[in-house]
C-alpha cells in the first residue's frame, strides 16, 4: 500500500518508515527539519532511507495548509501514520506556540486531508503526557484524561478530541497511540538517555531531577514499531451499541480508537542509569535538581486492550535496550 508518514525525519517515524518499505509498501514520508535538535541527526536517519526506490521525501511543515492539501492531492495515499509532532514537555513552558502551530494545526491538516482524499486509517501519535496529574497505576485507557501538566501534553489530549470529532462526522478511521517514554537506537538527544550518555562520555554530571525519585514505562523503539506496524491493519469500526454512560472512552460509535503502548515493566530513573553505567563501563557524577515543571512522578501502562488486539507484548527490557542504544551511539558519534 501508499503511506504518508509524518516526521519521516524523527526518531519513531525513521523506525516505523524502515519497517513499512522493508515489508514491501511504498512510503512517502515528510518532515520540516526543524532545529529543535540536531538536523544533522535528522539528515542522517534520512540517509539510510532515501535509497530506497519506493521512498520519496518530501520537506514540508505540518502548518502549511496550502503544502499539506497539494501533498494529499497529488500522492493519493491509502493510509496516514502521523507521527510528527513539536516533542518535550519541559520545551512547552518556554515556547507554547510552537505545540499550537505544529501539534494543533498540524494535526488539523492532517485530519482535513484524511477527510477529502478518503484515507482508509489514520494512526497517529498521542502520548502518556496526557494521564497528566493521575496518581492511579498502571495508567488505562479507561481512565479521565482532563488534568494535563504541561501544554504539550493538553495538545495531545486535543489531538484525541479532533480525531473523535472527524471520526464521527466523517467516518475516517483514527487509532492514536500513547507512547510511553520511547528509547532506542537514533533516538531523540533531547532525552534523558541521550544526554545522559553524552555528559558521562564527556566527563560531566548529569542532572538528575527529583533526586532520582521517578519511575518509568520505559520502552524499546522496536516494540514500538512492532506495535505500530500490527495494529496499522487493525482499522477501527463503528460500534452502533456503545454509548458514553455505558461504553469505554477509548473507543467509540465512530471509528475511533485510542492504546496504550508501554512495556508495562516501569524501572526507576536510578536502575535506568545504573543500566546505562553498565553498558558503558562508567560511574555517572549525579547532579541532584528538585522536580521540574511539567513533569510527573510515574508513568506505567495499562496494555491489555491492545496486546489483546495484536497478540504481541514487549520483548526488551532496560538493560538490553540501553545496551544497544550505547553501541549505536558509540558507532555514530564514534566514541
Amino acid at each position: 500500500m501508499k503511506y504518508l508518514v509524518t516526521g519521516a525525519a524523527g526518531f519513531i517515524g525513521f523506525h516505523v518508515s524502515q519497517r513499512l518499505l522493508s515489508a514491501g509498501h511504498q512510503v512517502i514520508g515528510i518532515d520540516n527539519l526543524n532545529d529543535y535538535y540536531d538536523v544533522n541527526l535528522k539528515i542522517s536517519r534520512l540517509e539510510l532511507i532515501k535509497t530506497h526506490p519506493e521512498f520519496l521525501f518530501v520537506e514540508c511543515d505540518l502548518a502549511d495548509r496550502q503544502g499539506m492539501a497539494q501533498l494529499f492531492a497529488e500522492q493519493g495515499f491509502e493510509r496516514v501514520i502521523h507521527l510528527a509532532a513539536q516533542a518535550g514537555v519541559r520545551y512547552s513552558i518556554d515556547n507554547p506556540h510552537a505545540y499550537a502551530d505544529a501539534n494543533l494545526i498540524g494535526h488539523l491538516n492532517v485530519l482535513e486531508g484524511c477527510r477529502h482524499h478518503n484515507i482508509g486509517h489514520l494512526l497517529y501519535a498521542s502520548s502518556s503526557s496526557v494521564y497528566g496529574l493521575n496518581q492511579k497505576m498502571p495508567f488505562s485507557t479507561e481512565d479521565s484524561v482532563d488534568h494535563p501538566v504541561s501544554l504539550y501534553a493538553a495538545t495531545k489530549k486535543a489531538n484525541e478530541l479532533m480525531s473523535h470529532t472527524y471520526s464521527h462526522l466523517y467516518g475516517i478511521p483514527t487509532t492514536g497511540l500513547r507512547f510511553f517514554t520511547v528509547y532506542g537506537p537514533w533516538g531523540r538527544p533531547d532525552m534523558a538517555l541521550f544526554k545522559f550518555t553524552r555528559a558521562i562520555l564527556a566527563g560531566e554530571s548529569i542532572d538528575v531531577y527529583n533526586h532520582g525519585q521517578m519511575r518509568r514505562d520505559f520502552t524499546y523503539i522496536d516494540d514500538i514499531v512492532e506495535s505500530i506496524i500490527r495494529l496499522q491493519d487493525i482499522v477501527p469500526q463503528k460500534d452502533p451499541e456503545w454509548t458514553v454512560e455505558t461504553g469505554s472512552p477509548a473507543t467509540s460509535s465512530a471509528p475511533y480508537r485510542v492504546y496504550n503502548i508501554g512495556n508495562s515493566q516501569p524501572v526507576t530513573l536510578m536502575a535506568y542509569i545504573e543500566a546505562l553505567e553498565n553498558a558503558l563501563g562508567m560511574k555517572a557524577e549525579k547532579n541532584m535538581l528538585p522536580m521540574q515543571p511539567g513533569d510527573v512522578l510515574e508513568t506505567s501502562a495499562d496494555t491489555r486492550a491492545l496486546y489483546e488486539i495484536i497478540d504481541f507484548k514487549p520483548q526488551t527490557g532496560v538493560e538490553e535496550g540501553v545496551k544497544r542504544f550505547v553501541e549505536w551511539y558509540r558507532a555514530f558519534y564514534k566514541v
